[in-house]
């Protein structure tokens, strides 16, 4: 497994009608996308749930590199780099997954990035990672992801309703999920 997550922050008084139109018009087209596990389309508005910015931030769950490539490469990235510029691509190495309770599509997601301190064995702090992923109803799917080249853990997930307030995070606001091939990734640790 494979995330990947790029943010594209707009001005504070951007109309963000038009990225939720663009969502609306635009994102079934991952619906059936080939190695796509999920894409939650994510925004966050200045104001709301506590953002600063503006922003439309989409996070991806890829089951093959094949798939990641495809779309980089293809015309879905490229429509969006000409209508915003090409935005710098976060890539982490899926460390381990787990579905939650809830079906049908998430209203919420929450991430949060964190630096390993130097002193901190990188697989005892995934270890413990997964073993705090959120078991609660509201779940739908949570994922741990790791950045070998910055040493960043990535801890992200998707929930029914607003998320929790234990839950760790950045707050977004999922208008579609895509979810072609999300039951064949990999549930539990990823090595």
């Amino acid at each position: 497994m494979h995330a990947m997550q790029y943010e594209i922050t707009l001005p504070a008084d951007y109309d963000m009608g038009v990225i939720r139109r663009r969502i609306a018009t635009k994102g079934h087209l991952l619906d059936d996308f080939p190695g796509l596990g999920l894409k939650a389309y994510l925004v966050r508005e200045r104001g709301l749930d506590g953002s600063p910015v503006n922003q439309y931030a989409p996070f991806y769950l890829w089951r093959t590199a094949e798939g990641m490539n495809s779309f980089l490469w293809g015309p879905g990235f490229r429509g969006l780099s000409a209508d915003f510029g090409r935005p710098a691509v976060r890539h982490w190495l899926g460390a381990g997954l787990r579905r939650g309770p809830a079906d049908g599509a998430p209203a919420t997601a929450t991430r949060r990035i964190e630096r390993f301190p130097e002193d901190t064995d990188p697989a005892e702090a995934v270890e413990q990672a997964l073993a705090a992923l959120p078991d609660h109803p509201d779940l739908h799917t949570a994922a741990v992801a790791v950045d070998p080249h910055r040493w960043e853990l990535l801890r992200f997930a998707l929930w029914r309703a607003a998320a929790p307030d234990t839950a760790p995070g950045s707050r977004y606001r999922v208008h579609h999920l895509s979810s072609p091939e999300l039951d064949r990734l990999p549930v539990g640790r990823h090595w």
